[in-house]
């Protein structure tokens, strides 16, 4: 397999050399990443600024590595510059903090394997459910184990795997379950500061309140110690009765 490593807390974050450690073995690694920080990203791509891929060395067998200053969406698109072949495989992470229910919304590891699979790529990501003294090796084993398994599969139309793997030692684990998103609303605060020449500025800041974690969802499963494995699919299309909301619209255009 030819197999695209990336995520967005940075090209030399410990959660991104412990992954392409695992994935070495699986085939040819190219490894391309943020040159800095970019958690909560989101999806967005770079329109207003030059890309530029530097090489870099990791202290992982890879085969390329490279610091880009674009998003993690944008390393996902760059894997194909210079008629380089398309991966064969998207892995993102391992991402320091969970990436559960509407994070995923937010989350540059979540979006680069997302633009995977809007590229008809097979993709994941994946995370560790701690932001401090995270434990990866097991996260790293199981995408070893998962990306493996993908080979020579196929995942469905534009869907990406999000893994969420508690922050525990792999004896300590349960069983992958296949899950749902759940739903993580935040706390939103913004904290108004002033720096020395007295002028203001803002620190963002919030905490999640569960309001979906049932049996099922992403968020049930890791916190019963079991890997969260969620298909997303990015079709956005609203579900529900339309009749209302025809009404809302009927007559504007008279």
């Amino acid at each position: 397999m030819r197999i695209l490593i990336t995520n967005d807390d940075g090209i030399y974050a410990p959660g991104l050399l412990a992954l392409a450690r695992s994935l070495a073995p699986l085939g040819e690694v190219m490894v391309i990443a943020p040159e800095r920080q970019q958690s909560a990203a989101g999806h967005g791509i770079t329109l207003h600024k030059p890309l530029r891929m530097t090489p870099v060395t990791l202290d992982a067998p890879v085969d390329e590595a490279f610091a880009t200053n674009g998003t993690p969406a944008d390393c996902t698109i760059l894997a194909a510059a210079d008629g380089r072949p398309r991966p064969d495989l998207v892995v993102a992470g391992i991402n320091a903090g969970a990436n559960l229910g509407e994070e995923v919304l937010y989350s540059g590891t979540a979006s680069a394997a997302m633009e995977g699979a809007l590229q008809g790529l097979r993709s994941f990501a994946i995370s560790v459910t701690a932001y401090e003294n995270c434990i990866f090796e097991a996260a790293a084993e199981f995408a070893a184990k998962l990306a493996a398994r993908l080979h020579g599969r196929t995942l469905p139309r534009d869907t990406f795997l999000n893994v969420n793997v508690p922050n525990l030692c792999a004896e300590d684990l349960g069983l992958p379950v296949l899950t749902r998103l759940g739903r993580r609303n935040y706390s939103n605060e913004l904290e108004r500061r002033e720096d020395p020449r007295g002028r203001s500025y803002y620190w963002f800041s919030g905490q999640p309140l569960e309001s979906d974690c049932e049996e099922g969802t992403d968020i049930c499963a890791v916190e019963a110690g079991n890997i969260s494995v969620t298909p997303v699919h990015f079709d956005m299309n609203f579900r529900g009765g339309r009749e209302e909301l025809q009404e809302l619209i009927d007559g504007l255009g008279e």
